[in-house]
């Protein structure tokens, strides 16, 4: 497989956890790198400040042990430096979620702007950038206020 086709499915694999409510596995893709939230200026570093970070801030639901949400993402632009085992990628996200206190609906939407390293393991996160563009109802996903 090559370069940009492994880092685009880290990209879906990160959908797909979050989706799942996988919050362990979802941390462990960023066991060498970092989560930055530029609204809030705040970093969060390796495994165990991800997955605290998303475990505090996501709502999960009893039924399913789920947010009830659908992670899209789409536009991705990857740029692959094969010669410094480096990439970047730029990608759209779209959240739709669907609760028993709200009908199917867009959540929120943005982009992501990724780094990755390449090592023996294989390519990996180095740095997320989550940028929010637009708002929707949030309150049945997010355990805080993201506008406060």
């Amino acid at each position: 497989m090559d370069a940009a086709r492994e880092i685009e499915n880290l990209l879906y694999r990160y959908a797909e956890l979050i989706d799942r409510g996988d919050f362990k596995s979802l941390a462990q893709l960023f066991c060498q790198g970092e989560i930055y939230a530029p609204a809030h200026n705040t970093v969060f570093r390796g495994v165990d400040e991800v997955e605290a970070m998303y475990r505090s801030s996501t709502r999960l639901y009893p039924d399913t042990g789920t947010p009830k949400t659908r992670h899209v993402i789409s536009n991705a632009i990857i740029e692959v430096d094969a010669e410094a085992n480096i990439a970047s990628s730029r990608a759209c996200y779209t959240v739709f979620q669907a609760t028993d206190a709200l009908p199917l609906q867009a959540i929120i939407s943005g982009r992501y702007h990724d780094q990755f390293k390449q090592s023996d393991e294989g390519w990996h996160f180095v740095r997320r950038e989550m940028h929010v563009d637009l708002l929707g109802d949030l309150s049945q996903h997010l355990l805080f206020d993201l506008q406060g």
